[in-house]
């Protein structure tokens, strides 16, 4: 299928590894020109190199900038010209017990999981309603509608990107501007990889048996197992696409069917 993107400019938060690579790579095989993003410069040059390997042809770019750090991302947004394509995906994600979890803590979730799709969105926003298009999509996650008690802070942010992207919406009416967020499941990402890898290491079992172990577990699944980054990225070049005009203000399920609501 063409999807009309070839030409197209975007720009991946968090984007050196796992579901920001794979929606990066997606959006490249369909001739865009993406700017990658990470806090570590040897990374995001990695990252570059493998989408020129994969794709033949094609000219990525990146710029470094950790989330966390106010100096870091005003000098992203001086650097970061108008694109046509935002994907908020940069996130932290990580276990913790309610009680355990520091004012700090929270603040830092929310700067970088939250805040910054707000300022990255603030920024081109304007000039993609000027230019009359563009797409904003939040990669929000199936545990900001069913919130993890061992996850809350984690959670907390997720939902607050769903209003987020809800919101912003309403100020595209009219226009071929759309903002939409994709709901991912539970997917097998570097960060999940590498925490399998630890459990199982630590427990003596194969790596994959811990991860059948792991998804089996949850009982409303209907995938049965771990969903792929490329998984999420195929939805997310949908959602990118002109073919997706009738869509905005969503909240789109890339989830296996974890969640048991029908909307």
């Amino acid at each position: 299928m063409e999807l009309g993107l070839h030409g197209r400019t975007a720009f991946i938060s968090g984007s050196t590894q796992g579901i920001g690579y794979a929606i990066a790579s997606a959006l490249t095989a369909e001739g865009v020109h993406v700017t990658v993003n990470g806090r570590d410069a040897g990374r995001v040059g990695a990252a570059v190199d493998r989408l020129r390997q994969e794709h033949p042809g094609s000219d990525p770019s990146g710029l470094v900038a950790d989330f966390s750090e106010p100096t870091d991302v005003a000098r992203l947004l001086e650097s970061l010209e108008a694109v046509d394509i935002l994907v908020n995906n940069v996130g932290l994600f990580g276990l913790a017990e309610f009680e355990d979890i520091a004012d700090d803590a929270w603040t830092r979730y929310f700067e970088v999981n939250v805040m910054s799709g707000v300022r990255l969105s603030r920024h081109v926003l304007p000039r993609m309603l000027e230019r009359g298009w563009g797409r904003i999509i939040f990669i929000s996650s199936e545990s900001g509608v069913n919130v993890p008690a061992d996850m809350i802070h984690y959670g907390m942010t997720k939902a607050a990107m769903l209003a987020l992207g809800n919101g912003l919406a309403k100020r595209t009416r009219g226009t071929a501007v759309t903002v939409n967020t994709v709901l991912g499941g539970p997917t097998f990402s570097d960060g999940v990889a590498a925490t399998v890898e630890r459990i199982a290491a630590t427990q003596d079992i194969p790596t994959e048996a811990m991860r059948d172990a792991i998804i089996a577990q949850n009982p409303t699944t209907l995938l049965q197992r771990f969903i792929t980054p490329a998984e999420i990225a195929h939805l997310v070049t949908y959602v990118a696409s002109p073919l997706a005009s009738a869509t905005n203000g969503a909240s789109l399920r890339a989830d296996g069917g974890v969640l048991t609501t029908m909307l």
